[in-house]
């Protein structure tokens, strides 16, 4: 019969802590262990998009110590259980980390999961998305999405420092961008049929400029009028012509 070996997955912010961990939870010395890394984990900036390391520790058989002697080990802990199942590559993993911690500083409890967007083409950026689920969430949002966008900001600045390249992360909270763009989409038809049968040109309300862009995109091909941005910074608004 094939000898038993008790084994444990062992999560800590470093390898060497999670070595002594697991010599601990196994009652051993460090000495006494087969040891693999499965992941060495990273130090984010600032603290922030820090990966932990993770290693599988196995006791090593004794003569004088049959591995049928020793005690069913401790349940894996919680933190294995957090990790995604799918396997990430490393700029969409550290990008979760930190969508995570600064979630977590936040003191917001909700699911993190990424995809990758489609290739867009030769001179522009791959899209990263990440989406964040969870109960009452509008705190994430904010008014005029100023939380959700400066969410995404601050993530993309760590990222980038983390990869030492841009990275195009766009950030949404429970469909919300989504949503926000087919209502902009609905309110640019319905203001350009306005603008048509009044004969004279509507200045929307302020938006941030990736509102105004669903806008101008919204309208561009329009037989009957054409759109610009009007204003200085946060007071910037889209106004819809009439064509001549």
């Amino acid at each position: 019969m094939a000898e038993h070996k008790a084994s444990l997955v062992i999560i800590a912010p470093t390898v060497e802590e999670a070595i002594l961990q697991g010599a601990e939870q196994l009652g051993v010395q460090k000495e006494d262990l087969d040891i693999t890394i499965l992941d060495e984990g990273t130090r984010g900036l600032f603290g922030l998009g820090n990966r932990e390391a993770r290693i599988r520790v196995t006791l090593r058989s004794k003569e004088d110590q049959p591995a049928e002697t020793i005690d069913t080990p401790p349940p894996i802990s919680p933190a294995v259980e957090q990790a995604p199942a799918r396997e990430m590559d490393e700029t969409e993993q550290v990008t979760h980390d930190v969508v995570v911690e600064l979630l977590k500083r936040m003191g917001v409890e909700a699911k993190v999961q990424s995809q990758w967007g489609e290739e867009v083409g030769e001179g522009h950026i791959r899209p990263l998305f990440v989406t964040i689920n969870g109960s009452d969430l509008s705190v994430l949002i904010g008014r005029r999405a100023e939380t959700l966008n400066a969410l995404q900001y601050i993530t993309r600045l760590i990222v980038a420092k983390e990869m030492d390249q841009p990275v195009a992360v766009i950030i949404d909270v429970q469909g919300y961008r989504a949503r926000r763009e087919r209502q902009l989409q609905n309110l640019a038809q319905r203001m350009a049929q306005q603008v048509i049968e009044r004969g004279r040109s509507i200045s929307l309300e302020p938006m941030p400029a990736n509102e105004r862009r669903i806008i101008h995109i919204t309208l561009r091909d329009h037989p009957d009028v054409y759109t610009e941005s009007i204003g200085e910074r946060d007071r910037r608004k889209v106004t819809i012509f009439l064509k001549q």
